[in-house]
């Protein structure tokens, strides 16, 4: 059978996250600890979307209880290396993934070959203990490598993310408002504005008026007769609108009817946002030699924003769809692109010259490069996510009480007590709670002492949990269900893909899935 083009192969997600994307999977390589189900399933998504590489590292042997759980093993496998089947399996999906797999235990990687994981853009880590992912963590934020954590235990599962700093171009948020300036017009869009008369008489050109105009014209009219404000009140809005109205000339004016639909847009803000501003603000932004690209075009925009673009961040330059003459439209086109095209130029001379100025070539960062940022700069974003250690040993105290007492969060917060709970009696009598057959009772009971002796370590005395959900950890004995484990590896990498296309905002704070409820919550701990 004939290789099929990958454009065509990867033609739906090449639309959600475009070549650039696409090519930053294919340089990718992921290293997966344990192929279990939430392992297996987390890296099949991978592989169908076209990862570079792969690395399956397990140590165990395929056993009757993987056949119930993972479609990647069959009855053929018994016996045979884990890593070794699901590592035929997924290279069978995608041929264009590079596929090996290394039959060693994880625990023994981690404590005996720290410096194995430096190779990997990404390491995915799941079902580890907590002991082995607060070292793992240390390992993979001294070597700059992207770390995800996955786990399903019985109905409940957990993700999160830990990398030092991520930083996000392109985060195309779903809501965002048009950059449109309409109540800050640049000299250009004045001028053409005034060239236009709202009143002029012929109907036909009345109504083919872009909103855009219109609105930049009566936002105008408005901040003359208001001592240079534009409508704040609730009040001063509705005026705002009904003058929008007394300038129709016929109720078929769709252009008036989208000016009025779109007036709040003239009420916005001027200037940036508060998270760009605590961007421009960040210590990173004051650059030097070892600075990343991203900091480097932040230093550039403050400059602009200080300076040439008087406040505002540079334009976007593309115009939404509106009811208009294809004249007008196409002429307020060209005005925008024009305008984006002219910011760009400047901050791409002030990236040059921060390049130079701290000893980097001055075309290290390329046209294409600086353009995307250009786009987005109102919507950048920084995710910095603290060390798992931090996190377990002292929680945001506050965050974490407030989950306890509230009942939307309670199931939540008492599964993520309780994984770290199940790790701690796993240490204390080396298996996990209700695991083997035997004294139900006891293990209960153990568990909850275990699960109380943590919440007073982490500083939440006499908080508990009921007794419904130990009971209900003790009957998973560690069990990993394929349907959960299913869901938990879909939510892992979609988070992956996230990472490494530098593409939408990854979540922060820990996810955790709760299968008894059909529910699933972020905890900012």
């Amino acid at each position: 059978m004939a290789a099929v083009e990958p454009k065509t192969k990867y033609d739906r997600q090449l639309r959600i996250w475009g070549e650039q994307g696409q090519a930053a999977l294919e340089k990718a390589s992921i290293c997966l600890l344990n192929c279990g189900p939430t392992g297996s399933e987390t890296l099949k998504n991978l592989v169908l979307g076209g990862i570079g590489s792969i690395t399956v590292v397990d140590g165990s042997k395929v056993e009757n209880g993987d056949l119930g759980n993972n479609f990647m093993v069959s009855e053929s496998s018994l016996g045979q290396p884990k890593a070794k089947c699901v590592c035929a399996f997924l290279q069978e999906l995608n041929d264009a993934v590079k596929a090996k797999f290394i039959e060693e235990h994880p625990v023994t990687l981690i404590e005996t070959n720290p410096s194995f994981f430096s190779q990997f853009t990404l390491v995915v880590a799941t079902q580890l203990v907590e002991d082995s992912m607060v070292k793992l963590d240390r390992i993979c934020r001294d070597a700059n490598v992207m770390l995800i954590f996955a786990r399903s235990y019985g109905l409940s599962g957990f993700v999160r993310i830990s990398v030092k700093e991520h930083t996000v171009i392109e985060s195309k948020p779903d809501h965002f408002l048009d950059d449109l300036r309409l109540n800050n017009p640049w000299p250009e869009l004045k001028m053409f504005t005034e060239s236009i008369d709202l009143d002029t008489s012929d109907p036909v050109a009345h109504k083919h008026i872009p909103y855009i105009l219109i609105l930049v014209k009566m936002a105008e009219e408005w901040a003359k007769s208001h001592g240079g404000r534009l409508p704040s009140t609730r009040d001063e809005k509705k005026e705002f609108k009904d003058l929008l109205k007394a300038k129709t000339m016929g109720t078929d004016e769709d252009n008036y009817k989208e000016a009025i639909e779109s007036s709040f847009k003239v009420f916005a803000p001027q200037g940036i946002s508060s998270n760009l501003k605590r961007i421009l603000d960040d210590t990173c932004a004051d650059v030097e030699s070892g600075s990343s690209d991203f900091w480097v075009m932040v230093a550039a925009l403050k400059e602009f924003i200080a300076n040439e673009g008087g406040g505002e961040a540079p334009l976007e330059g593309s115009i939404p769809d509106m009811t208009s003459s294809t004249e007008l439209y196409v002429n307020l086109q060209k005005l925008y692109q024009a305008k984006a095209e002219a910011d760009f130029l400047v901050v791409e001379q002030r990236v040059r010259d921060i390049l130079k100025k701290i000893g980097r070539d001055p075309y290290s960062i390329s046209k294409a490069v600086i353009k995307s940022f250009c786009k987005n700069a109102r919507k950048l974003t920084v995710c910095r996510y603290r060390p798992i250690e931090e996190e377990f040993n002292s929680p945001v105290l506050p965050e974490m009480q407030k989950y306890l007492t509230d009942e939307e969060y309670s199931v939540a917060v008492g599964f993520y007590i309780l994984l770290r709970a199940v790790d701690r009696f796993a240490a204390n009598y080396n298996t996990f709670p209700g695991q083997f057959d035997g004294a139900m009772d006891e293990e209960i009971s153990r568990l909850k002492t275990t699960a109380v002796s943590l919440l007073n370590d982490l500083g939440c005395n006499g908080s508990t949990l009921t007794e419904d959900l130990i009971n209900e950890m003790c009957r998973y004995g560690a069990a990993e269900l394929h349907a959960v484990a299913a869901y938990v590896g879909g939510v892992a990498s979609q988070e992956i893909i996230k990472l490494i296309t530098k593409q939408f905002v990854p979540m922060t704070g820990t996810f955790i899935f709760n299968g008894i409820d059909h529910k699933s919550q972020l905890l900012s701990l």
